[in-house]
């Protein structure tokens, strides 16, 4: 399997994430974050994360999922929600590190 970068999920910035399974919310990806925090400058690997919006109905619980992107590509990721003061969506996190 290829490594997976920041770079690998740059291109699907806006499209939709769909995680395999009956019933299961639709996610938008709207960011790919490969800031370098302190102490991580010279990781064998640079750490990243994916930011996703979701409809604020049903919460996607937090684990491992078979995501279809665009409806092509498959990825196997592990997600968590997390807080969002918002009221009109739901955010989550993928972290790579």
């Amino acid at each position: 399997m290829t490594e997976l970068t920041a770079e690998t999920f740059r291109p699907f910035v806006g499209k939709i994430f769909q995680a395999a399974g009956e019933d299961l919310p639709a996610l938008t990806l709207t960011a790919v974050d490969a800031s370098v925090a302190p102490g991580w400058e010279d990781a064998p690997r640079t750490p990243f994360s994916l930011q996703l919006r979701g409809a604020r109905g049903r919460v996607l619980p937090e684990g491992l999922y078979d995501f279809t992107v665009d409806g092509a590509q498959h990825f196997e990721l592990y997600i968590t929600p997390v807080h969002t003061p918002a009221q009109t969506h739901q955010n989550y996190q993928i972290v790579f590190n």
